[in-house]
């Protein structure tokens, strides 16, 4: 493929961002016919399709991931260079696009204020998504690097840990099992239970502690996608859920939410920094990447408020 040009790759980035060859066209300013021709070609002169066609729109092949590359590998080349001239010129700067699982937005924040004070030039673009999107935004060369809980194996990644993750049972403060200490897994087997959507990190560490054990769902109708959902629910007595210790710090220093002593909690995870492993990250993106892993950790909220004997359990990496 020896005529492959910057336009091409531009229109594969386009075609696998937006799903449609027509909202491709729109963003590139050619008519549908045009930019499917273009398509065509290098198809054919690659002798392989750069696109399937699925319920929700054309998604790229192996082929296709292969140019995704190649426009990323060339878009950091083209931002190394601009930063790099930037800094020759006495100035700093770049972009970093990070992103995040919907349980680290609690803390995200921060992380990027504390960067921002030390590299005030640097552009962050941030996006918070369940933890499916994440991993195919990082699959499809979308953002630079993510937090998460739970990094992704069917595909090379490499991934450091900043932080330890603990994972609690919430409970409204009336329920019943508030304040009873010891609790074992039959004592809340018969609980009704509100839980992440299908594929989270949290519901399948809910699933891991729960084996075996066949739970009452509680009478929401819905599997939400939301942490905040999911507190006021339990706030409102409808259930209990297990969340991540991070996102519901200040509820329980509040005294809105309450934290249920069971046997085997918290449950010890940890905060990841994942990038694909043919990730080629900017000067910006890399000292991000650094800052991360040097003082990530202190910004993650409210561990305090789990009392002494969590902390202790949680800083010896094991469970209390």
């Amino acid at each position: 493929m020896r005529n492959l040009s910057l336009k091409q790759l531009q229109a594969v980035a386009a075609v696998a961002r937006l799903g449609t060859m027509t909202r491709a066209a729109q963003e590139l300013n050619v008519t549908s016919a045009a930019l499917y021709a273009r398509i065509r070609q290098l198809e054919e002169e690659a002798g392989l399709l750069l696109f399937d066609r699925t319920p929700t729109g054309l998604k790229p092949t192996d082929a296709g991931r292969e140019m995704l590359w190649a426009i990323d590998s060339i878009n950091t080349v083209l931002e190394t260079c601009a930063d790099k001239l930037r800094i020759l010129k006495g100035g700093a700067g770049g972009r970093v696009t990070l992103g995040v699982v919907s349980t680290a937005k609690y803390f995200a924040p921060q992380v990027i204020a504390g960067f921002v004070k030390a590299h005030a030039g640097v552009e962050i673009n941030l996006s918070v998504r369940n933890r499916g999107n994440t991993v195919e935004a990082l699959r499809n060369y979308e953002i630079d690097f993510a937090i998460m809980g739970r990094p992704p194996r069917d595909f090379a990644i490499e991934a450091e840990i900043f932080g330890p993750h603990p994972l609690v049972l919430i409970a409204d403060p009336n329920h019943p099992l508030a304040g009873r200490r010891g609790l074992t897994k039959a004592d809340i087997a018969e609980e009704a239970y509100l839980v992440r959507e299908d594929g989270s990190g949290t519901r399948t560490v809910f699933e891991e502690f729960m084996n075996g054990i066949i739970i009452k769902r509680a009478k929401l109708g819905i599997d939400s996608g939301s942490n905040e959902t999911i507190k006021q629910a339990v706030m409102a007595g409808l259930g209990i859920a297990l969340l991540s210790a991070h996102t519901v710090s200040a509820e329980v220093e509040a005294g809105r939410l309450v934290l249920l002593d069971v046997q085997g909690l918290p449950i010890r995870r940890d905060w990841y920094a994942v990038r694909r492993a043919d990730k080629v990250l900017g000067p910006a993106a890399a000292a991000f990447w650094k800052y991360l892993m040097q003082d990530g950790a202190r910004w993650l909220p409210g561990v305090e408020v789990l009392g002494q004997e969590t902390v202790a359990a949680i800083a010896a990496g094991g469970r209390a």
